[in-house]
């Protein structure tokens, strides 16, 4: 599959939110469902528009050929004692894994978490048992920092994360 990786612009936010629709219902490794993320496409739009206002923060988008198949955002705490971190999320639809999309974005979060938004620390929490993703944020050298018993709860049924961190 030929993709590009974007920076994600205002015009994209419709889409965008499509796609939170399409990855919720395609896994249970994200924290929103078959609903996607709960707003309206105005507010996603004001959202996009502020990150790219930021120097701190990034909103990228995966195409392959006119449609958005993946995201990644990167967000750096705005308070003065945690501004030395970072965090990040991933969204690919299921069509687009295993074709390198992941490791693609990983490599740009992290350019620009230690790059732009000087950022010394950078954490995530994972389903403890993604092995698929857990294996990707290890090859980037993340550790694991602890477990979140009961993180979610989906179906009534208690679901842990991994805590991991890698150290810029």
């Amino acid at each position: 599959m030929d993709y590009t990786i974007e920076t994600a612009t205002a015009d994209d936010a419709e889409e965008i939110l499509a796609l939170t629709r399409i990855c919720g219902a395609e896994t249970d490794n994200l924290s929103y469902g078959e609903e996607g993320i709960p707003v309206s496409a105005w507010q996603e739009r004001d959202y996009i528009e502020s990150v790219l206002k930021s120097d701190k923060d990034v909103f990228l988008v995966v195409r392959a050929g006119q449609d958005i198949v993946g995201t990644a955002n990167y967000s750096s705490f705005p308070r003065r004692r945690m501004a030395h971190r970072g965090e990040f999320g991933l969204c690919i639809r299921k069509s687009a894994w295993g074709q390198g999309i992941g490791h693609a974005l990983m490599e740009k979060i992290l350019d620009f978490a230690k790059n732009n938004a000087r950022s010394e620390i950078v954490s995530l929490e994972v389903r403890s048992d993604n092995e698929r993703a857990i294996k990707l944020y290890q090859d980037f050298g993340f550790k694991k920092i602890g477990t979140f018993e009961g993180y979610f709860k989906i179906d009534g049924k208690l679901v842990d994360f991994d805590i991991m961190e890698l150290k810029l």
